[in-house]
């Protein structure tokens, strides 16, 4: 216990390296007000998967720069048995996945279905899944997505700038619909998940409450500066051997960063928030998600799990659901 102590107490005010770009705040603002410019445009296509409890549907948005961006869509067949014949408005969760991979089994979802909860799931732009991303990237891509579009003109050319905007859009998605609790809406996701779930928070005021479970994108400087050799950040030693070799462009390659980095974004968060982290993570470090949740200043608590890493967290999901169900 005197250890875990020890490890929790080091990380309770560390804040990460280097400052968020100048302007950042109008960048923020600027991105926002372009994501709600756009019309709540979705369609809902019957999905192939069927099951006694749940309606099912592919469900595709347009996202920033014309992208479409695919959800699965479950919402319950009956209402919940808690609420009454006057509450017919569905509370509901969105969901993020990891890295590289997509929204994962339909049957994933049903546990939050049995609990009368609507669910989105996301497939994030140009990765595992069906969304179309069609953007276009000057420089280097190869890697991976934190470098896409840094080498632009303007840092509104980042990959994760869109894909952050894109969650905001998937909740006001959810709030147009008829049959959903537009104040009971929550959101949850691991690693590039949890990532994306810290962004939906800053950018939507909608959200009740969040759940993200060891977030990746965060402190990406501390990160590099403490050699952390995890496969997840690997794309920014590769950008340095391939583009920049000698750091000659080291200042302007983390400022540019420093837009979608999570330490700078969740001073943005008013809802609640309850973080999963893992202590002996070795692909997304601690300290580094510690800059990030230190900067939330709305009510947020943190789960530790001392000797587990970048996997399956025990009980991990009674605690978010009972958090959300807290919440309703």
């Amino acid at each position: 216990m005197e250890l875990y102590h020890c490890q929790t107490e080091k990380l309770k005010d560390y804040k990460g390296v280097g400052n968020a770009p100048e302007d950042y705040d109008e960048y923020w603002s600027r991105a926002k007000k372009e994501m709600e410019a756009m019309p709540v445009n979705y369609r809902l296509v019957p999905a192939e998967f069927k099951c006694a409890s749940a309606e099912t549907y592919d469900l595709y948005f347009t996202g920033t720069g014309g992208a479409i961006v695919h959800c699965q869509f479950l919402r319950p067949k009956s209402p919940c048995p808690e609420k009454s014949s006057k509450q017919k408005k569905l509370p509901a969760v969105v969901m993020f996945h990891g890295y590289w991979t997509n929204s994962g089994d339909w049957s994933g979802k049903l546990g939050y279905i049995s609990e009368g909860y609507a669910v989105l799931a996301m497939d994030v732009r140009g990765q595992g899944g069906t969304s179309f991303d069609n953007g276009v990237y000057r420089g280097n891509t190869q890697s991976g997505h934190i470098i896409r579009g840094l080498e632009d003109d303007s840092p509104d050319k980042l990959f994760y700038r869109n894909v952050f905007l894109d969650t905001a859009q998937a909740v006001k998605v959810l709030a147009s619909m008829d049959d959903i609790d537009s104040s009971a809406i929550f959101a949850t996701g691991a690693s590039q998940g949890g990532a994306l779930t810290v962004a939906c928070a800053a950018l939507s005021p909608i959200v009740k409450a969040v759940a993200p479970v060891y977030p990746y994108l965060c402190d990406f400087q501390g990160v590099y500066q403490n050699s952390f050799s995890g496969s997840t950040y690997e794309e920014m030693t590769w950008f340095f051997r391939q583009r920049d070799p000698t750091h000659q462009n080291e200042d302007f390659f983390f400022n540019r960063l420093g837009y979608i980095d999570l330490k700078n974004i969740t001073k943005y968060i008013t809802c609640d928030v309850l973080w999963f982290c893992a202590l002996s993570d070795n692909i997304c470090p601690p300290f580094a998600q510690m800059a990030a949740y230190n900067g939330i200043k709305s009510k947020k608590e943190v789960v530790w799990y001392p000797e587990y890493s970048h996997e399956w967290l025990p009980f991990s999901g009674d605690k978010i659901l009972d958090f959300f169900r807290e919440h309703l």
